[in-house]
């Protein structure tokens, strides 16, 4: 299967590098070459896209403006000549950036990287049913991790991000809404006990004046919004 690309630079002979560069790797497809942000979006209205080469510095729409104006976009590597964008990238989620002037080694070091996302993805919606629920995939510091769900204790929002807190490994950091992770995590074991915390009902152990204790230091409260939903679990499974 090949990744359909486009490229996006108001620059000439950099838009025709990146193009090229496409044009020669053989799991990538050129979908079109848009030299603003405003062509990429007719591309994207008539292909299906997957992954992204913009340039950060352009004028009227600069690459980060536009790609947070996206609601559905594509997977993102940002082109720039500034190394220091590339904290701005990981803002958005970008799979990568390539610092200009780019050469193919380098521009073929984030291809792979995006393969491997795109391959990882394919494969975890290739297993049965039943093993595609046991784990989540998330994005974290332009890296793919796996995390078991039997693994998390409980979600923490941190405004754009969320806080992944598990059981043996530290935190792991991704952007998304905890409205977006809510929904594909499993009702049945987990639940949303605040604005800013989802939980494990698995790992729960002690439940304290409205407040879920982990690890004896660790409170997670209980907010009047989903208390009920909360109590109605635990009068499920508490014995008298």
């Amino acid at each position: 299967m090949k990744i359909n690309c486009i490229a996006i630079d108001d620059e000439p002979l950099a838009l025709r590098q990146i193009a090229d560069f496409i044009r020669q790797t053989p799991f990538f497809k050129l979908v079109g070459e848009c030299k603003s942000a405003f062509e990429a979006i007719e591309i994207l209205d008539k292909h299906p896209v997957d992954l992204m080469f913009v340039d950060i510095n352009m004028p009227e729409l600069s690459g980060m403006e536009f790609i947070r104006s996206l609601s559905k976009k594509p997977e993102v590597i940002f082109t720039t000549a500034y190394s220091e964008f590339a904290i701005e990238g990981f803002k958005v989620d970008a799979l990568d950036y390539l610092l200009k002037p780019i050469g193919y080694s380098d521009f073929l070091k984030a291809a792979n990287k995006a393969k491997s996302y795109f391959d990882m993805l394919s494969k975890a919606n290739g297993k049965p049913e039943d093993d595609v629920d046991e784990c989540l995939f998330v994005k974290s510091e332009y890296k793919i991790v796996r995390i078991n769900l039997s693994d998390i204790k409980y979600i923490e929002s941190m405004r754009e991000y969320v806080k992944i807190h598990t059981i043996n490994t530290k935190p792991v950091m991704s952007l998304m809404s905890m409205k977006s992770l809510d929904e594909k995590l499993p009702s049945d074991r987990f639940l949303r006990v605040h604005r800013s915390f989802i939980v494990n009902l698995k790992q729960i152990t002690t439940i304290e004046r409205s407040r879920i204790i982990f690890d004896r230091d660790i409170y997670i409260p209980i907010s009047e919004q989903y208390k009920d939903k909360f109590q109605d679990y635990i009068d499920h499974h508490f014995i008298d």
